[in-house]
């Protein structure tokens, strides 16, 4: 990959459809730091996955900081999780991503963070589904709530997968948020409207609400 190219807004601008091996996984590391610079994914929090090619998906790995990534801790792994290149492990929440692509053929990337207000709604249990704002409306909608699973587990992955494709976004009860896209330029600014639409909200009276506590059996 080219020195010249240096930011994700290059690499979206060059390529369509899946991307080359490098730029993907270069294109992992600028999201990262994004996520990690804004505070949106704490200490080793969050994950990202870039599908290229059918069956191919490069991702971060378990218990790595996002904004400290290299390009060698990265993984490209199959559509069932099984490992093709890398030595790390892959992210507990793998699955939750694949399910996206299989749910959606229209995705190219997936990113899951803890941005601080919209995890305040999934927390809360609010989707953000306000007409307050018509950038929001028309870009993507209203962003539901899926049940609370799991982190993890392979429920979280069914939790989501009924909004795949009728939405770009979704909270995780009591988790974090997950978005997605043709591109992992399209995905990581959905997930900064997102979170900009939640700051609105709670600016506007719709939070503080108490938060809905996890089960006992945790």
């Amino acid at each position: 990959m080219s020195d010249l190219v240096l930011s994700l807004e290059d690499l979206d601008h060059m390529y369509h459809g899946f991307l080359p091996d490098e730029a993907a996984k270069r294109g992992i590391l600028l999201a990262g730091k994004r996520l990690y610079d804004r505070g949106y994914a704490a200490a080793n929090d969050g994950n990202i996955t870039c599908l290229t090619g059918p069956g191919e998906v490069w991702a971060t790995p378990t218990g790595v900081s996002k904004g400290f990534m290299t390009e060698e801790m990265l993984i490209k792994v199959d559509t069932e999780g099984n490992v093709l290149e890398g030595s790390r492990a892959p992210s507990t929440e793998l699955m939750m991503h694949l399910r996206v692509y299989r749910e959606n053929p229209e995705v190219r990337a997936v990113i899951h963070a803890h941005s601080p207000v919209a995890t305040a709604f999934a927390c809360a249990g609010i989707p953000l589904d306000q007409p307050i704002l018509a950038e929001a409306s028309a870009l993507y909608g209203q962003v539901p709530v899926a049940p609370f699973a799991i982190p993890g587990t392979p429920a979280v992955a069914e939790s989501v997968a009924p909004y795949c494709r009728d939405n770009c976004a979704v909270l995780l009860a009591n988790h974090g948020v997950l978005t997605w896209g043709a591109s992992l330029l399209e995905a990581l600014y959905r997930l900064e409207r997102v979170e900009y639409y939640a700051n609105l909200l709670m600016l506007t009276g719709y939070l503080p609400q108490p938060a809905r506590r996890l089960p006992k059996e945790l």
